[in-house]
């Protein structure tokens, strides 16, 4: 049986572009977004996890509660805290 391919030069990028692609991650949906520049290079590149989203609802949830609801509220939430939900 032959190796398989493990690396594949790319192409180069396509100079001012913006693309966008959206993954399923087990928290929900991924967000990522590439910006190349005039020579084809990476600009800016943003990945926005679900639970940047969510956070928000754990605020509004709890509102007027103690804070030692806390930890129970969060774990409903089950909200990532660095934002790595890759």
């Amino acid at each position: 049986m032959p190796e398989p391919e493990t690396t594949k030069e790319l192409p180069p990028l396509a100079p001012e572009k913006l693309a966008v692609s959206l993954a399923e991650g087990w928290r929900g949906e991924i967000c990522h977004v590439a910006l190349t520049n005039s020579t084809g290079q990476l600009r800016r590149y943003k990945i926005t996890d679900p639970s940047f989203h969510n956070w928000m609802g754990l605020a509004l949830a709890m509102r007027n509660e103690a804070i030692s609801d806390f930890p129970i509220c969060n774990k409903s939430f089950n909200l990532s805290y660095c934002g790595f939900d890759l």
